[in-house]
């Protein structure tokens, strides 16, 4: 197996494209070693300056501190990828964890459906994840995950990406904001 790895818009996210299937239903983000139980996960968080992974339908997006440089610890994030997989395992999410929407409103399904048709693709390629968390008094709350989360860009992206695409199809929003 072959991990790839492509560089996203956060410096300190690099996307890790092992050629299978990571999570099997919903995309997810671990910020704590104590979050899981999934030994893949574990062992990424034990690498030294490892903050977060993020978990794609067919990548996993890791981000780093700071002071620490990929030189030093990306050859080990590709090989636990290659060890995990090389055990027979087919994903390494496979039970649906997605939030339920059974109690939203119909004005809040249709912003769901924007970002998962126009704007989730998008942030996608770039190794992150955007999930609605509330609308109230037209503006949208959501949340950056993976390498959108504490991306330099990300306020740029919200603000004339999603906001404005928000703004053209849902009259009632009037404002975005990432929580």
């Amino acid at each position: 197996m072959f991990v790839q790895t492509e560089i996203t818009p956060n410096p300190n996210s690099i996307k890790f494209l092992p050629g299978r299937i990571v999570s099997k239903n919903e995309s997810f983000e671990v910020t704590k070693k104590d979050e899981t139980n999934n030994d893949l996960i574990k062992n990424l968080f034990s690498v030294n300056g490892v903050q977060s992974i993020f978990l794609g339908k067919d990548f996993i997006s890791v981000n780093k501190q700071d002071d620490i440089e990929w030189e030093e610890i990306k050859h080990i994030i590709i090989s636990l990828i290659n060890d995990f997989y090389s055990t027979g395992k087919e994903y390494v999410i496979e039970k649906n964890l997605k939030e339920s929407s059974e109690n939203l409103e119909e004005l809040e399904l249709r912003i769901i459906k924007i970002l998962d048709q126009k704007i989730r693709p998008a942030v996608a390629k770039d190794g992150g994840d955007i999930k609605f968390k509330e609308f109230k008094n037209g503006i949208v709350k959501v949340q950056l995950q993976g390498s959108c989360s504490g991306c330099p860009s990300s306020t740029m992206t919200l603000k004339q990406g999603v906001q404005n695409l928000l703004c053209h199809y849902i009259p009632e929003v009037k404002q975005v904001e990432a929580i």
